[in-house]
C-alpha cells in the first residue's frame, strides 16, 4: 500500500505533516506505529510470520499484530483496526496499553505504542499480511532473542526486551 498516508511527527511525537508511506520510509522520517502482543491463557505469545509479499521484513517473525498509525488516526484506534485486519478479532475492549518506544533506527523511526491482550484464538489470518502464525512460550522467545535469532524482526526484539524489563 504505497499510497497509504501517514502522519510525520517531530521528536516529541507531535504531527508536523502528512506524507505517503513510501516517502516517509525512503527519507527516514519519524512516524507512528502500533504493535500488539497477544497472549493466550497459558501465557504463550502468538507470533506472526510476515508475508513474503511485504516490502519490509518479509518472511520474518514479528509481534502478533502491527501496523502504521494512519494520518488522522490515534494509537488506540489504529491498534483496534490492525488486530481486526490481521487476526480477524475484535479486541477494542481487551487491549491494554503497555509502553511507547521512541522513534529510533531500531524501530524504523517509528514511535511505537505497544499493547497487550489475552485471546486464545482462533484467528483468521490476513493472507496479504501473514504467511503463518504460532504460539511460543516466553522462555523460547527469550532464548531466541538472547541468541539474536535473525528470523525475528529487529523491532520485535526491541519490543520484547522492553516488555521483559517492564514486567520483571
Amino acid at each position: 500500500m504505497n499510497n497509504e498516508l501517514l502522519s510525520v511527527v517531530d521528536e516529541n511525537d507531535r504531527v508536523i505533516d502528512t506524507c505517503a508511506r513510501h516517502i516517509i520510509h525512503a527519507a527516514g522520517l519519524r512516524h507512528r506505529a502500533v504493535h500488539i502482543l497477544v497472549f493466550n491463557e497459558q501465557g504463550q505469545l502468538f507470533l506472526q510470520k510476515r508475508s513474503m509479499k511485504k516490502d519490509l521484513n518479509g518472511g520474518l517473525w514479528d509481534t502478533s499484530a502491527a501496523g502504521h498509525v494512519d494520518a488522522g488516526e490515534d494509537y488506540d484506534v489504529s491498534a483496534v483496526r490492525e488486530i481486526e485486519e490481521e487476526l480477524g478479532i475484535s479486541a477494542a475492549h481487551i487491549l491494554e496499553p503497555l509502553f511507547k518506544l521512541p522513534a529510533t533506527a531500531a524501530t524504523g523511526m517509528e514511535f511505537t505504542q505497544v499493547y497487550r491482550c489475552i485471546h486464545n484464538g482462533p484467528f483468521n489470518l490476513s493472507p496479504d499480511e501473514i504467511d503463518e502464525g504460532g504460539w511460543f512460550s516466553v522462555a523460547e522467545i527469550t532464548g531466541r532473542i538472547a541468541e539474536d535469532d535473525q528470523c525475528l524482526t529487529e523491532t520485535f526484539k526491541t519490543i520484547w526486551r522492553q516488555f521483559e524489563a517492564a514486567t520483571l
